[in-house]
């Protein structure tokens, strides 16, 4: 008699658009891949600016589509092929800024404490608005004010305000509740509105 052999296949997801270019990446159309690769690389290219600024930037955009060609194979076809993406350039994001941190003397983070011993009440009266960050979405200003958030704000903050992200596809990008990505967002944005109206910056 045959034993029967039980497998965990997974139900891709139908709503994926782009579920068929990765299907046919995997059976080894180069063609689709580019296609991929056409289809996010400016957002791509825009959430790493915004994590690491314009430094080596066509470096860091290459290095999240090498390792997500040579990692297509493991992607979970149930998933979303952007969100998995997004994932893979967020780790190349903290790979760099790690690598710069023991380059520098000095740390431009903003401790997680100090985030959160900021003023809720104040925060309230004056947050800043969404609309006003877009405006400034490549200006020098709003970079020098990311760089001085920590990584995990810095993260969060980019990905729902600047890339319009989904609280629970940054959830799973950053593999966090999605209880730590509203917390995180909160006081990311209270320390930007705080930066910006330091610099002068009406909101």
């Amino acid at each position: 008699m045959f034993k029967t052999i039980t497998t965990n296949i997974e139900t891709p997801n139908p709503t994926d658009p782009d579920l068929h270019l990765v299907q046919a990446s995997l059976q080894g159309d180069p063609h689709s891949f580019k296609k991929l690769y056409q289809r996010h690389h400016h957002k791509v290219r825009s959430t790493l600016f915004q994590l690491c600024g314009s430094d080596g930037l066509d470096d860091l955009v290459q290095d999240v589509f090498l390792r997500a060609w040579k990692g297509l194979g493991k992607f979970r076809q149930s998933s979303q092929f952007s969100t998995w993406l997004y994932r893979i350039a967020f780790n190349v994001a903290s790979d760099r800024r790690k690598a710069l941190a023991k380059m520098r003397s000095r740390n431009v983070s903003v401790e997680d404490e100090q985030l959160e011993n900021l003023s809720d009440d104040a925060i309230a009266r004056d947050g800043y608005q969404q609309a006003g960050l877009n405006q400034m979405h490549y200006q020098d200003l709003m970079q020098r004010g990311l760089a001085k958030l920590s990584e995990d704000h810095r993260a969060v903050l980019v990905l729902h305000d600047l890339e319009e992200l989904p609280q629970k596809d940054i959830a799973e990008i950053l593999s966090i509740p999605v209880g730590t990505v509203k917390s995180r967002l909160f006081h990311a944005r209270s320390a930007i509105r705080k930066f910006l109206e330091a610099q002068g910056v009406e909101l």
